[in-house]
């Protein structure tokens, strides 16, 4: 595979299940090492798949603590957005849970907040709006429908299309773990949907 993405671009990867998008996902955001080849990143970056990166032995706090140093923030940083990341991760009675007893859902929260509030440049969501109740997934949706999305790079996994389509300027598609297109939303869809018929 050879391909570039824009700052500031919403990217989308799609493909049916085993088809390589969390493997090229977890790639890219350097949480494994490439073989052959190299992956050139510019920015902080967060990556998002159901509390990856996160020590499951720490605390909701002490990963907000950890998560947010590791994306730069100073301690002081991280004490003014810390309510914050809490109260929209909806997570105010387990703050000091640790999170290997959190639900899926909750992993989510966390994740997400964290990456929306301590500001990455560089977002790899996957599968993000396939967890959490209704009521997460709309929160979830309205961050990428306010300004908060502009000028960050956000590299989306989802098997949601209409979230794709709305939101991603380019779309891969992958199928047994090869790159078969990058390009429009719409083409890549139509081949992604004649895969599964």
């Amino acid at each position: 595979m050879n391909f570039q993405i824009k700052r500031g671009e919403c990217f989308g990867i799609i493909g049916r299940n085993g088809c390589g998008k969390s493997t090229l996902v977890r790639l890219l955001a350097g949480v494994y090492p490439t073989d052959t080849g190299y992956v050139k990143i510019n920015g902080s970056t967060m990556l998002m798949n159901l509390g990856v990166g996160m020590s499951h032995e720490l605390t909701a706090r002490e990963n907000i603590y950890v998560s947010g140093s590791v994306l730069g923030l100073k301690i002081k940083d991280i004490d003014l957005i810390f309510d914050k990341i809490i109260d929209f991760a909806e997570l105010k009675d387990f703050v000091d849970t640790k999170i290997k007893f959190f639900s899926s859902g909750m992993l989510a929260r966390l994740g997400f907040s964290i990456a929306v509030n301590a500001g990455a440049d560089i977002m790899f969501l996957d599968e993000i709006f396939a967890v959490g109740d209704i009521k997460f997934q709309e929160k979830a949706i309205k961050i990428f429908e306010k300004s908060w999305i502009e000028n960050k790079t956000v590299v989306l996994i989802s098997h949601n299309m209409k979230v794709i389509q709305d939101y991603c300027q380019r779309v891969a598609y992958l199928k047994n773990g090869n790159l078969e297109f990058i390009g429009d939303a719409e083409t890549a869809i139509n081949m992604y949907l004649a895969d599964n018929q």
